[in-house]
């Protein structure tokens, strides 16, 4: 069973740090930026491929350090992920992590992860976070494309204009609950018709 729990973290608000700039680091700043664009990351790395040379540039959130790494790279982090085939180094930054209580994500090591980077799919303000609970990478990008096929481009128009109805609602909580669950479900059935004819 799956019990990781969804959350979705405010990455301009926290320092993260990320080891490793080879191909697999490339692509967790590329998750990281994409999802989160004004997020702040300190980088470290012995080697630096052009490619996250280049996705990197002209990004002043991004601090990239070419060298070891270093215990002192922790201060002041509250997410940590390593993108090296080391797993001396991996073993020691986890070791490292749990005793300061800052959160990991080893690649390709489940066994090491306080949390999974998913698939993600976007549609404007719309964010649907995906997990195989770390067992099929592969599967959850097969979902994502599905969802991006599925979901309509004018779900942000429509997210709106719902959070404009939230903010006209009088009443207690329950009262806008009320309400704005049965407007989705018009919107839904509204679709579901509109798929139909």
């Amino acid at each position: 069973m799956n019990t990781l729990f969804p959350i979705y973290v405010k990455l301009d608000q926290i320092e993260t740090l990320l080891v490793g700039a080879g191909p697999v680091g490339l692509e967790k700043i590329q998750a990281l930026i994409c999802n989160s664009p004004q997020a702040k990351v300190k980088v470290v790395a012995l080697e630096v491929s052009e490619e996250f040379y280049l996705f990197i540039q002209d990004n002043p959130n991004i601090e990239l350090h070419h060298r070891a790494f270093s215990a002192v790279d922790l201060f002041g982090k509250q997410l940590v992920i390593l993108a090296t085939n080391n797993p001396k180094l991996n073993n020691q930054v986890r070791e490292l992590c749990a005793n300061h209580h800052i959160l990991l994500n080893v690649a390709d090591k489940p066994s090491l992860c306080d949390f999974y980077l998913g698939s993600v799919v976007q549609k404007g303000n719309l964010k649907i976070g995906i997990s195989t609970n770390g067992k099929s990478p592969t599967i959850a990008k097969r979902i994502k494309e599905f969802l991006n096929e599925l979901l309509p481009e004018e779900i942000d128009e429509t997210l709106n204009l719902m959070s404009d109805l939230r903010n006209q609602l009088a009443g207690d909580l329950k009262e806008k609950i009320n309400v704005l669950n049965a407007h989705t479900e018009q919107l839904i059935k509204q679709n579901e018709y509109d798929r139909a004819n």
